[in-house]
């Protein structure tokens, strides 16, 4: 199982193709993408990559460009996926998920709604099961991230409150986690 991080360049290379082959029903960038995995690998029970790698496309096959492109993106979300799953196995404290970053009014904004909705995208598709308060208000966290709609952050925006937020869902991602690991 490869599970070294990936760079930048890959990191672009997956955004690369998200863009050109999404839609409404797909994953539209390493963000959401980085969320639906995280809630995969921290699943009570594991999902299948039958299951999790034709979600991201929307369970389309795309009329992929070459049999080059399609196994490098196979295999830079399965490295992904084989990363985040070691990395919260192992040291969870050290799990940091992938933001966003935006400017407004002058000040620097982290966005977590999209890594939210992935994660709540893997959440659906990993079908889990109810959860004690304590976790349910963790996932309430991020379920209430993710559907907030800031494609453009409003000329009011509470940016200490939204920033405190953010700051919110990696502690519940832990957390969550951490619990579902107890379980199994």
């Amino acid at each position: 199982m490869q599970s070294q991080p990936l760079n930048d360049a890959e990191f672009e290379a997956i955004e690369d193709v998200l863009l050109k082959y999404g839609d409404d029903h797909t994953i539209l960038n390493t963000c959401e993408l980085d969320g639906f995995f995280t809630a995969l690998v921290s699943s009570p029970t594991q999902v299948d990559i039958a299951e999790w790698f034709p979600a991201i496309l929307g369970n389309q096959n795309p009329n992929w460009e070459s049999l080059e492109e399609a196994e490098r993106f196979i295999e830079l979300t399965t490295r992904h996926y084989n990363f985040l799953a070691q990395q919260l196995a192992e040291d969870s404290s050290a799990f940091v998920p992938r933001f966003e970053e935006t400017e407004h009014q002058g000040q620097n904004v982290t966005l977590a709604e999209e890594w939210c909705f992935g994660y709540i995208r893997g959440v659906t598709l990993a079908q889990w099961p109810d959860m004690p308060d304590i976790q349910t208000r963790l996932l309430s966290t991020l379920v209430d991230l993710a559907e907030q709609d800031n494609f453009e952050l409003p000329e009011d925006l509470d940016v200490a409150a939204h920033q405190q937020q953010a700051a919110e869902v990696a502690p519940a991602a832990r957390a969550l986690h951490d619990y579902w690991l107890s379980q199994r």
